[in-house]
């Protein structure tokens, strides 16, 4: 146990290097990473690591899909909604369609069953891969809402087509009926055991005495249940966790205080961050697993049908969003939609945006070795290289391409109603109307309060002037604010620390004053590159 511990601290210790390199060569982390544990793989230290499907499934799924719901907003999900839920149901289900037939086609012995099931396995994009890449190129904000909605609701339809394509291949039976019952079934029943288990927690910490450690690990424990509580009963533990999720998040304001909320952030992005950094290198170190288990099948067949299968994978998801982008105008006309005359370049960008990750890797490995009457699985070691090779080849070719495409490519969001940067200044100039009215109301008691109300006044007018007069060019002189405020915030922090080095004064008291600074620069330097 203790071996296996200082091998994962290694890991972790790897995953920071390679993440440094990647920052470096200014390349999507994930594509490095896999790279990475495949060159680890044929090292003696670590190609004996191996991914248990249990693990993915129940330790590191809740948590990544809970954060990615929690980091979603509702107000895009649901202005996308339509775009989302086709790419992430009858998107899935028509690609493990065409996948099954081509692979029935093109494999000897395999048949319609295993078909879906390797369909099943390898339709999922794997969004974390795709939302790195698109955020490092600054896509547009339409583009990674939709890439993002489609990540929280692509792995429940997979699953459940896996699901029932493996009772097919063990029972030997299929009825349609009974599965699409069964399909609803699913899918409802897992939405609202996650909406009951998300209310249940809301209730605890909205209305019990808790402090922000407690209730940050209840955040953190609260999709290991949602998943286990919908998955317990056989229904959709994804949809428990991303519905579960959504729900939690629109509350946060009125479930948690602002202590938790500021210190649930760091947490939750420094969790997310290791998981994701293992998951990535534990792809690329099952590279000796899966040739081992291969079996008769020669490797350059077994390459051929990866790559092959790759292939029609890419195309159909092509096919597939330039017909929901032409389905969306026909549809307009019909019904009200976010964006009624979609061109081109969206659908290229989402289509392309198609890379493969660890939730089908860890599906393959789900398949049992043995059937039902002892015989062993067909071609279960087969499937699990295609995946393996599907997984390789859109991760790297299209995760290297992806930046690529983005630029070459014009593409920008159908125009709001309001500007950005009008919406921003907007937004300040109500904040600062509100807290002047509020002073004014309460009454101006003491000079602080004078002081504050002096400073705001200013920062009214200021406001004011930049919303009438868009041509003046505020933005250089607020840039140059900004970056003297720096100046000045390090000043600061230079006179605290030089103060700390006296003993009369405590350093705890010390501390709190550099973490204010710590975070009014956060808040000056979120600024700066909102405006760059």
């Amino acid at each position: 146990m203790q071996g296996l511990f200082i091998e994962y601290i290694f890991l972790i210790l790897i995953i920071l290097g390679l993440v440094m390199l990647a920052n470096k060569i200014r390349l999507a982390y994930p594509i490095v990473l896999v790279v990475g544990g495949l060159a680890l793989s044929l090292t003696d230290e670590f190609s004996t690591i191996t991914i248990d499907p249990d693990l993915v499934f129940f330790i590191f799924l809740p948590p990544l899909l809970f954060e990615a719901a929690w980091q979603t907003s509702w107000k895009e999900f649901w202005k996308w909604r339509r775009v989302i839920t086709s790419f992430a149901f009858p998107i899935v289900i028509l690609t493990s369609c065409v996948i099954a037939f081509v692979s029935t086609a093109l494999i000897p012995g395999f048949t319609l069953a295993l078909g879906f099931l390797l369909g099943g396995i390898i339709s999922p994009p794997d969004a974390i891969s795709a939302t790195t890449i698109m955020r490092q190129v600054n896509v547009p904000k339409s583009l990674l809402s939709i890439a993002e909605g489609e990540s929280l609701l692509n792995d429940a339809s997979s699953l459940i087509v896996f699901r029932f394509a493996l009772a097919a291949v063990i029972t030997g039976q299929f009825h349609f009926q009974e599965a699409a019952t069964s399909f609803g079934l699913v899918v409802v029943m897992g939405i609202g055991v996650g909406l009951l288990i998300g209310a249940i927690f809301y209730a605890i910490i909205r209305w019990l005495p808790t402090t922000p450690s407690i209730e940050i690990v209840l955040t953190l424990v609260t999709p290991y249940c949602m998943y286990y509580g919908a998955e317990h009963f056989h229904y959709s533990g994804v949809l428990a966790v991303v519905s579960g999720g959504l729900l939690l998040s629109n509350k946060r304001q009125s479930m948690l205080t602002y202590q938790s909320r500021l210190q649930g952030v760091n947490v939750w992005t420094n969790l997310v961050f290791v998981m994701n950094g293992l998951v990535f290198l534990l792809i690329g170190l099952q590279l000796p697993a899966v040739v081992e288990q291969l079996g008769s099948v020669s490797i350059s067949t077994a390459i051929g049908y990866g790559l092959t299968i790759s292939l029609v994978l890419m195309l159909t998801r092509l096919v597939c969003t330039f017909g929901a982008a032409l389905f969306t105008r026909v549809a307009s006309r019909f019904i009200t939609v976010a964006d009624p005359r979609p061109e081109w370049q969206g659908p290229l960008i989402l289509g392309w945006a198609g890379m493969r990750g660890v939730v089908s890797l860890a599906a393959a490995l789900s398949i049992p070795l043995l059937m039902e009457t002892g015989q062993p699985f067909p071609h279960r070691n087969l499937i699990l290289f295609i995946t393996f090779i599907v997984i390789l080849a859109t991760l790297v070719f299209q995760g290297l391409t992806l930046p690529l495409l983005i630029k070459k490519v014009t593409f920008t969001d159908p125009p709001n109603a309001i500007p950005e940067r009008k919406q921003e200044l907007i937004i300040q100039q109500a904040i600062t109307q509100t807290s002047l009215q509020f002073l004014e109301k309460a009454g101006l008691t003491s000079d602080h309060l004078a002081n504050l109300h002096e400073r705001l006044t200013i920062d009214m007018g200021l406001l004011n002037q930049a919303l009438t007069e868009p041509a003046t060019p505020t933005i250089g002189t607020v840039g140059a604010y900004q970056r003297t405020y720096l100046d000045l915030l390090q000043q600061q922090r230079a006179t605290l620390i030089e103060m700390n080095q006296r003993m009369e004064f405590d350093e705890e008291f010390i501390r709190k004053y550099l973490s204010l600074i710590d975070l009014e620069e956060y808040k000056i330097r979120e600024k700066l590159v909102q405006e760059s």
